[in-house]
């Protein structure tokens, strides 16, 4: 028996879906300058994180364990608990605009980490997209009458970079089995919580007083701004090449800006029209398009009729959406993927987080083996994913 399956491509939903994250962040400067107390970063940064993280572990009631533990604090701290003191630094220290343009250089350091981390070569195209960006984004924030200063230009670039060396290294590390986003969110928040926790006691000091306006603004900071956001991050970094995620970080002063123009009040000129129009540019041209090619899947005829896709069970004409698990029977199966476009194969799976599996029998067989299709005597560039038998 043999079943071909036509696969729709979930790239553009995931990246939609994860744009959301820069989208909502872009709403940060308006809360804090308008319900937040002033000039206590290390607790706004703290209050995000910390609380939040503690309700994600009560609710998935999942900690990490073995090397999971170390892997967790190093991406808390780079994504949480070194990100934000220094992202609100840089804000202190810089005009707004300045601050902007140095996290909307992000894009960049993960197409340098990403080249080493990931082994994935930057294109002419993403770096091209990385400098579209940084423009867009200038013309939208910066101002003529900006000043620089040195230690908020370094707290902004190191900010830049922590937060995209903890996008890649998430790609990397992928995710435990059985542990979703939730529960990451979860570890990170609550690992960089715990290293923001002793700097805003020594240096801050004691908690301000709050009003209620104060209390909403940190139930919106740490639920929506910081939950619900970072778990579509980090659901979008393990759908998506990891650099395509980065990019859209763009999106975040763009979004400040038109907030800020219709909820505050602020003038829009047309020259940041433009800027926003050629930063979301710079965000589509950095985003990779993969063409999923269809999946053939060989099954033994005394293995059973029923051939399952990612739960989805086929049609009469054996066409169904191709999913992460295989279950065939309770007989063994070689199965046989073509997946990705010669610039950008699709990521399907790791030795460690395998993204495409076989179950035979409820027990998961076989090697997930990645090698470059030949066709004609040369490399296609595309992936081709063997899962066979167990031997």
């Amino acid at each position: 028996m043999s079943i071909t399956t036509a696969a729709r491509n979930p790239y553009a939903g995931t990246l939609a879906l994860t744009a959301l994250t820069p989208i909502v962040w872009g709403s940060t400067y308006a809360v804090t300058t308008e319900f937040l107390p002033p000039d206590r970063p290390l607790f706004t940064a703290l209050m995000r994180a910390l609380p939040a993280g503690l309700v994600l572990l009560a609710l998935t009631r999942t900690l990490p364990r073995g090397m999971w533990v170390g892997r967790a604090a190093a991406l808390g701290v780079l994504n949480i608990g070194a990100f934000f003191p220094l992202l609100f630094l840089a804000a202190y220290r810089l005009p707004g605009g300045v601050a902007g343009v140095l996290g909307a250089v992000a894009p960049m350091f993960a197409l340098v980490f990403a080249t080493g981390v990931l082994n994935e070569k930057p294109t002419g195209r993403k770096v091209l997209a990385g400098v579209i960006g940084v423009f867009g984004v200038a013309l939208v924030v910066l101002r003529a009458t900006a000043q620089l200063d040195t230690i908020g230009v370094i707290a902004g670039l190191v900010g830049a970079a922590s937060m995209a060396l903890g996008t890649v290294l998430t790609k990397r590390w992928g995710r435990p089995a059985g542990v979703g986003p939730l529960a990451m969110t979860g570890w990170q928040l609550t690992a960089g919580g715990l290293f923001i926790l002793p700097l805003a006691a020594l240096i801050e000091g004691a908690p301000p007083a709050m009003d209620g306006r104060a209390v909403g603004g940190y139930l919106y900071l740490g639920v929506i701004g910081t939950a619900a956001a970072y778990w579509l991050w980090l659901r979008g970094i393990a759908k998506v090449p990891a650099t395509s995620v980065a990019f859209l970080g763009l999106l975040s002063p763009v979004s400040a800006a038109v907030i800020g123009w219709v909820a505050l009040g602020e003038a829009l000129t047309g020259l940041q029209i433009l800027g926003m129009v050629i930063a979301l540019g710079g965000t589509l041209l950095g985003q990779t398009t993969a063409r999923v090619r269809a999946a053939k899947i060989s099954v033994p005829a005394e293995s059973g009729p029923t051939a399952e896709l990612g739960g989805a069970v086929p049609d009469d004409r054996g066409v169904a959406e191709v999913g992460q698990v295989a279950e065939v029977g309770a007989a063994k199966v070689d199965v046989a993927v073509e997946l990705g476009a010669a610039d950008q194969p699709v990521e399907v799976g790791t030795a460690d987080q395998p993204g495409l599996a076989v179950e035979v029998g409820g027990e998961t067989v076989g090697d997930v083996v990645t090698e470059d299709a030949e066709k004609d005597g040369r490399t296609t560039g595309d992936s081709r994913i063997l899962v066979g038998a167990k031997s």
